[in-house]
């Protein structure tokens, strides 16, 4: 098999990588190592991006601009990034809108609500798997080839150039010659056993919020192949799940957005983290990581009636009862612990004026860890909560880019026709911390510069 661009990995970074290569005059092969009906990878769960704009529309609020956008990266990301890689991809995410209009994406209505997500994300209507399918079939139009059940199993290179890959499609070891390999395989948050050689057997206690398929094997083959590593091995984006979701493919229907407006403990009954430090968006990614470093890696997020109506409700029904200490009995919890921990927290809130669509004043005084806004007594009967899981999303464990998405290897050569884009280059720009959205928009601005850098290799 002969293309000019080969692209390994068909989500979000994958397929506009190969429709920027396809739109630039290159043949491009897709290879997906999922079947069909899974094709897309962590994306078919998703629902939005964030996206520099500096005029209001049907679909974004106000402005959002190219400083506030880096600001907000900077401050959840402890500013240990590639500010200039950042950039360029904030100032191409105010291309995105129109340019997945192209593609055949569709736009929803701005929507409103506790996300606070209205003026800095744009939502695809029908979600991710609405956007998967437009990819998809704008592809198959422009005469992009497709392979499903196809995995890269190893690539030849000549030095610092690829030159073929060897690729497993239906048990059918095949060789495919290319001018260009793009590399959007996405990382390795569906390998329990790699995550144990960090987490040792507390792995076994996570949840992998998205597709089975990424295991990584593409990610340990450019490493050992001299390829440049970036980011944390141990980091994740892993949120707090309901911790009755499925072990794998959840989605983001697994997510509990009820954090913010009750309290969290851990399996003592005690807190272990400021609930209200900042808008969920901005720090609904930390939850995971927090409570994979807790008691057996569980905690429950505790509300009152008042609270209820405040997030949008897991698809699990919470644990009930009248009163605290009965909750914490059906929860498995020391009643005695749950009860005290309650108590001091409702003797520290101070009254304020309660705002879910502002930083407030809600906050405790004199109680360790704080709450820093939000802080409303849990006394109104009955009393809710919800179990709570590690949800990993992905890996910030990648391969190292610049700014032409280009591969750099270790003795700081750049590669002279690989390519690489999406979750499985997260490191350069995420070493922890996440923004709502920012997966997606990372992924198709990158890939849109990979497919037109592979498509004009000679």
């Amino acid at each position: 098999m002969e293309t000019d661009v080969l692209v390994v990995g068909g989500g979000n970074a994958g397929m506009s990588a190969a429709l920027s290569a396809r739109d630039h005059g290159a043949r491009v092969l897709v290879i997906e190592c999922a079947p069909k009906f899974y094709r897309g990878g962590n994306s078919r769960l998703t629902r939005d991006f964030r996206c520099m704009h500096l005029e209001e529309s049907e679909y974004m609020l106000g402005q959002y601009t190219e400083e506030e956008f880096m600001d907000d990266l900077k401050r959840v990301a402890g500013g240990e990034i590639n500010q200039s890689l950042a950039r360029l991809i904030v100032r191409k995410s105010a291309e995105l809108p129109d340019w997945l209009a192209s593609q055949g994406v569709r736009w929803q209505p701005t929507l409103s609500g506790t996300l606070h997500l209205g003026r800095t994300n744009i939502f695809q209507l029908g979600g991710g798997k609405a956007l998967m399918n437009s990819y998809y079939q704008t592809a198959k139009k422009k005469g992009v080839e497709v392979w499903y059940n196809a995995k890269l199993e190893d690539i030849e290179l000549d030095g610092a150039k690829f030159k073929a890959a060897l690729v497993r499609k239906d048990n059918k070891m095949l060789t495919v010659n290319a001018k260009a390999i793009i590399i959007a395989s996405g990382g390795f948050e569906a390998n329990i056993e790699w995550h144990k050689r960090y987490w040792g057997e507390a792995a076994e206690n996570f949840i992998i919020r998205g597709t089975p398929y990424n295991q990584g094997n593409v990610l340990e083959m450019l490493l050992n192949k001299g390829v440049a590593q970036v980011g944390e091995k141990d980091a994740f984006h892993a949120v707090a799940v309901d911790g009755r979701a499925p072990k794998y493919d959840g989605g983001i229907v697994t997510r509990l957005d009820s954090v913010p407006f009750g309290i969290v403990v851990n399996k003592n009954g005690v807190r272990f983290y400021d609930e209200g430090e900042d808008f969920w968006p901005k720090r609904y990614a930390i939850w995971g990581g927090l409570i994979a470093r807790q008691p057996d890696q569980v905690a429950y997020s505790i509300i009152d009636s008042d609270a209820l109506s405040r997030f949008l409700p897991s698809v699990w029904k919470p644990v009930t009862a009248p009163t605290i200490r009965e909750l914490a009995i059906k929860l498995g919890l020391n009643p005695d612990a749950v009860e005290e921990t309650v108590r001091k927290f409702n003797e520290a809130c101070r009254p304020g004026n309660f705002n879910p669509a502002e930083l407030d004043d809600c906050r405790t005084v004199g109680l360790t860890p704080p709450k820093s806004h939000w802080a409303l007594k849990i006394e109104k009967a009955p009393f809710y909560a919800y179990p709570l899981r590690t949800g990993i999303t992905f890996t910030y464990l990648g391969v190292k880019v610049n700014e032409q998405a280009r591969i750099i290897f270790e003795d700081g050569t750049e590669a002279k026709n690989m390519f690489a884009c999406g979750e499985i280059t997260a490191g350069n720009v995420l070493r922890r911390g996440y923004l709502a959205g920012f997966g997606l928009t990372m992924g198709a601005c990158l890939g849109r510069i990979a497919g037109g850098e592979a498509a004009n290799v000679r």
